[in-house]
């Protein structure tokens, strides 16, 4: 299995700008490397919340090193104003975890035949129970919608012939036919819009973040910073949204926006743009290729 290798490491330390007697939280815990980080680069606290049961079991270690100084919870970071007080510094690294993709027995990969599971919090319903019961327009919807797949219809259509089902193996199998040959010849995996499509719909990670980040805000003191790492636009259009919603430079008012004034502004962007990781990450860890990272201030009262 391989260790998981957090995105952007050093752009979201230097981001986050840890301090002396602060206290941050990691939202999404995961391997606990931007914990980690955090608490390497000043003497401050770090709560890490995951609702992963099997990563606060692995981050043990990290928190017997770090005595007093790291604290994790169970739970899902949309919780994160109820499991901490205010901070100077919130992380999210949004999407799988290694870990979990790694594991064949999560459900979460197609590379290695497995339950087709993918619940983060191992509990609720699988994308198995999901497949085999939704009709077909509730099917083709979420593909199409959480993964982006033009050719949702037939591959719902396929799925439905094909059920029950089962494994990962096997739906990648059914998704692949139904793409047809030329598929193949993409560089991605025929099936992997589709397991994208369902594992968001069974986490309700869109959801999840729209109320996460709200949370975030929430829980920030003045000048605390929001660290968010995106990894597909689903997630990196509510994130930008958002930020430009509650910004300084935002629009006093548009056909997109609501009509506001800038003393209800409740973020700085220090990124405009998002950062994308360098072509060396890229090439040392290949998951990171879609990585973006953005960047808040919360602003003085």
């Amino acid at each position: 299995m391989n260790a998981h290798l957090p995105v952007m490491l050093s752009e979201v330390i230097a981001g986050l700008a840890p301090r002396d007697g602060a206290f941050y939280v990691d939202g999404t815990f995961g391997g606990g490397g931007y914990a980690r980080a955090i608490l390497e680069t000043a003497d401050c606290r770090v709560l890490g919340i995951d609702r992963d049961p099997d990563a606060i079991a692995r981050g043990q270690v990290l928190v017997e090193r770090f005595a007093g100084r790291l604290s994790l919870s169970l739970g899902e970071f949309s919780q994160m104003d109820t499991l901490a007080g205010p901070s100077d510094g919130v992380v999210l690294d949004l999407g799988v975890s290694s870990f979990q993709f790694d594991t064949p027995a999560r459900g979460f990969s197609f590379r290695a035949d497995g339950p087709l599971d993918m619940r983060m919090s191992l509990a609720g319903a699988t994308a198995a129970d999901f497949v085999n019961s939704a009709d077909h327009s509730s099917l083709a919807s979420v593909i199409a919608r959480l993964g982006e797949e033009k050719n949702a219809r037939r591959i719902a259509s396929a799925i439905i012939a094909g059920r029950p089902v089962t494994t990962t193996a096997q739906l990648a199998e059914i998704v692949s036919r139904a793409q047809g040959p030329a598929a193949l010849r993409h560089a991605i995996h025929p099936a992997t819009r589709t397991f994208q499509a369902l594992r968001i719909h069974v986490n309700d990670e869109l959801g999840e973040l729209e109320r996460g980040l709200e949370a975030a805000l929430g829980l920030l003191k003045p000048m605390g910073r929001l660290a968010v790492v995106s990894f597909h636009s689903l997630e990196d259009r509510i994130v930008k949204q958002f930020f430009t919603r509650n910004s300084d430079t935002s629009p006093l008012g548009s056909r997109h926006l609501p009509q506001r004034s800038r003393s209800q502004a409740s973020l700085h962007l220090i990124t405009s743009r998002p950062q994308t990781p360098s072509p060396a990450e890229i090439a040392a860890n290949p998951r990171a290729r879609s990585a973006k990272l953005r960047i808040a201030e919360k602003l003085a009262a």
